[in-house]
């Protein structure tokens, strides 16, 4: 009898541990089913959430843009945060000699997004001006985003026209960048050559403290007014900015059709009346082997998010879709054409 109990007692707990054995078993599958709806759940929220945007290659994507005190980085850095926290594609704003070495990074491979002047881009593309000989053909336009001004700056207030630039000390931009040409054109709207100033080559930051520290008379800075640069000289001294009169940008516009008639307002700068000048478009581009995807959310996150780009920076209420769509010089990225295709813009592709 007390086999028999022994026996029994033996089978009951091996029975038991079995049972618990079990539980632990089914433990996972309940769980996988439990995890079930709240997969669910965040693929609707990255459905939703990808309205106007794709997932994006998941590459980091460097912007080259410009000097640190200037538009170019400073709304750069603004757009690539907007496109980083907002779509699958990851970019980084980085600071550069402008719009001729954005070119040249790209073209190398250092970059893959730039921001450049659109005459700049001209020049690439058909391989003239700083481009001569030497045409670049590896990239297309994202979008236009706005005009940067063609900025003559000065703390003399006796220096009111071009002509008045003869024989100064003239600061006419970074070794190699388009603001160079910029001047040489507009200097030579009025008939004047490099040879008829004492010309030095700055990028904006150290044209500001030459300004400042009297060791030049005045500077070509063509970018997005207000310029940082521009505008933290106008804190300790008076800025000035020299007009150009209708003749002679009739003249300018004549021979070089980028540019187009522009007016800086006198509070831009605290200045006692409006300048009037020219610019030229600051656009974005990108290698042709970027994604169509990336660029597509590089566009979308730009232009579907106008009022918190605008709130971060003043550029961002000249963002126009009309005018990113006009660009003829440079065919666009196919990723581009589709965004602007869905908002009824027909643009160029090679």
């Amino acid at each position: 009898m007390k086999k028999f109990l022994s026996v029994l007692m033996i089978v009951m707990l091996t029975a038991s541990l079995a049972g618990c054995g079990g539980k632990e078993q089914t433990a996972p599958e309940t769980n996988t089913q439990e995890d079930a709806p709240e997969a669910d759940t965040q693929e609707g929220g990255s459905e939703e959430a990808s309205q106007g945007t794709t997932t994006g290659s998941g590459a980091e994507l460097k912007f080259t843009t410009g000097g640190d005190q200037g538009t170019y980085y400073g709304f750069g850095s603004v757009l690539a945060g907007q496109i980083s926290g907002s779509t699958g594609t990851k970019v980084t704003a980085i600071t550069s000699g402008g719009s001729k070495a954005n070119i040249e990074a790209m073209e190398v491979g250092d970059a893959q997004l730039g921001f450049v002047q659109s005459d700049v881009m001209a020049y690439a593309y058909n391989g003239t001006n700083l481009f001569d000989g030497a045409p670049v053909e590896g990239f297309s336009t994202v979008a236009a985003l706005y005009m940067e001004q063609v900025q003559i700056v000065t703390c003399n207030p006796d220096i009111k026209t071009v002509e008045d630039l003869k024989g100064k000390n003239v600061s006419i931009g970074a070794p190699g960048s388009g603001v160079y040409f910029n001047a040489i054109d507009i200097l030579g709207a009025y008939g004047l050559t490099e040879d008829d100033i004492n010309p030095t080559l700055e990028d904006f930051g150290n044209s500001a403290e030459s300004l400042q520290d009297g060791k030049i008379d005045a500077a070509f800075v063509v970018a997005g007014a207000p310029t940082t640069a521009v505008t933290s000289l106008s804190t300790s001294k008076d800025v000035y900015l020299v007009s150009l009169d209708d003749e002679h940008i009739n003249k300018l516009i004549e021979t070089s059709p980028y540019y187009t008639k522009n007016v800086i307002a006198a509070d831009t700068y605290n200045m006692a009346e409006d300048a009037t000048t020219v610019a030229v478009g600051a656009v974005v581009i990108a290698r042709d082997d970027v994604s169509e995807d990336d660029v597509y959310n590089f566009v979308s996150a730009i232009f579907e998010n106008v009022d918190t780009i605008t709130s971060a920076h003043a550029k961002g209420a000249e963002l126009d879709l009309d005018f990113a769509a006009s660009v003829t010089a440079v065919p666009y990225h196919p990723g581009a054409a589709k965004y602007f295709g869905e908002k009824g813009l027909e643009v160029s592709t090679k």
